[in-house]
């Protein structure tokens, strides 16, 4: 594992890794996908071969994390177990066998003087990648950005460090089994908050476009001070909504998976909306089910009616990522009131509704809008690895460039190929 730099020494140690990772995309974006495929592959396998040795970092990062006091929740995301560490190499494997993004003729079209135009995908260049507490992303990340060409710049959470930088060693083995420059995916070797800052705001000689994945202070720091593009996500405060011509069997069903499969995922649910003509038939079954489950209700003076358990709500849960299991509900006059409560509170980043009536779930697809929207389905399907995407950097909420799972394909951009017979322009 590579050691820490020092404060000081962080200038002259980022620039080095901006330098080696532009050389080294220089060289994927003309690689082949036969060479980028046997890299990720080489990568699974070591990830396999020394899945103790990540284990016994991630323990350290588990043990320190208890002494901080962090989250149960917290502490989920950050854990790693054996099932979690063949899940990276499988994710890296999933990704090999992707089409390859690049080179691909997105548009071609014929001018009257002759001239035939492609737009042609290519690789965004050099990305960095700032991310909290998953250890796992740092395998997630590497396989999308070697898949489409790019290369890497990680910065992980100092909660994660040892972990990190066991799989990091494994990624670096891989490449160079595979005969890739390993500065194509590099590691930021230090926990100093420093070197996010030093990255931000004064490598944009080297970094094309940054990608935060982590909590709201971490998305907004890293727009207010990023001087390349950002693809990234706030906080995912996702709803379900009960229409009155929803299941309660399948409501039930979807609400406890939405909120209580994995409470510190993006993709849980945070609120859960009921139409009042419904609420009496739905909310008791639903709201025990949660219950029974070990989740905490908060809701308005309607639920607190129907719903013993629950407590009363404040203005605040209406905006607020719980990452827990605690859920707020919110009975609505109809569709119309669901929607403009998504609007003013949501995140932009998963909704669902949960109806018997198609022409209901169409009306909610058109008036949401945000990165993913579901009928009848959880809310914990908003997963690049769900989407058949392979892995995912994060669930982008933004308009700009890319939305939803950030997979693969997102990782392109794409330049224009004219081909001409002697043309010239009048």
């Amino acid at each position: 594992m590579n050691a820490q730099i020092e404060s000081g020494n962080i200038p002259q140690a980022m620039a080095a890794l901006g330098q080696a990772a532009r050389a080294a995309a220089d060289g994927l974006a003309m690689s082949g996908e036969e060479q980028r495929n046997l890299a990720l592959r080489e990568c699974a396998a070591a990830i396999r071969e020394q899945s103790a040795i990540i284990l016994a970092a991630n323990e350290k990062d588990l043990e320190s994390g208890r002494a901080r006091g962090l989250t149960t929740a917290l502490l989920d995301r950050l854990a790693l177990d054996a099932s979690r560490v063949e899940a990276m190499a499988v994710g890296l494997e999933t990704v090999c066998d992707l089409p390859d993004p690049l080179n691909r003729v997105l548009a071609e079209w014929d001018r009257p003087n002759g001239l035939v135009i492609q737009r042609v995908s290519v690789p965004l260049g050099v990305i960095g990648i700032i991310y909290e507490s998953r250890p796992n992303v740092t395998a997630d990340a590497a396989a999308l950005c070697l898949k489409s060409g790019n290369a890497v710049i990680l910065r992980g959470g100092s909660e994660s460090y040892h972990s990190s930088q066991a799989i990091y060693t494994c990624l670096t083995d891989g490449l160079k089994s595979a005969g890739v420059n390993p500065a194509a995916v590099q590691m930021v070797p230090t926990t100093d908050r420093a070197a996010v800052g030093y990255l931000l705001s004064s490598m944009t000689e080297y970094l094309d476009v940054v990608v935060p994945r982590g909590g709201k202070s971490l998305i907004q720091r890293v727009q207010q001070e990023a001087r390349v593009p950002v693809i990234g996500h706030l906080e995912g405060i996702c709803h379900v909504y009960l229409h009155e011509s929803a299941d309660v069997a399948m409501a039930s069903a979807i609400v406890l998976n939405a909120k209580m499969r994995r409470t510190g995922i993006c993709g849980a649910a945070e609120t859960l909306l009921v139409d009042r003509s419904a609420a009496e038939a739905l909310l008791p079954e639903v709201c025990t089910a949660l219950t029974n489950a070990g989740c905490e209700i908060r809701g308005d003076k309607f639920v607190q009616q129907l719903v013993p358990a629950a407590i009363a709500a404040t203005d605040e849960d209406w905006s607020t990522e719980y990452l827990d299991a605690i859920i707020s509900v919110r009975v609505v006059d109809d569709l119309n009131a669901a929607s403009e409560h998504i609007r003013q509170f949501g995140s932009g980043h998963t909704e669902c509704i949960v109806a018997d009536k198609a022409e209901a779930a169409e009306e909610f697809f058109r008036k949401v809008d945000s990165a993913i929207l579901l009928h009848n389905a959880s809310t914990q399907f908003a997963d690049g690895g769900e989407f058949g995407m392979g892995a995912e950097i994060g669930i982008a909420t933004g308009r700009i460039h890319a939305r939803g799972p950030v997979g693969a394909e997102q990782l392109t951009s794409y330049k224009y190929v004219v081909r001409g017979s002697g043309q010239t322009r009048p």
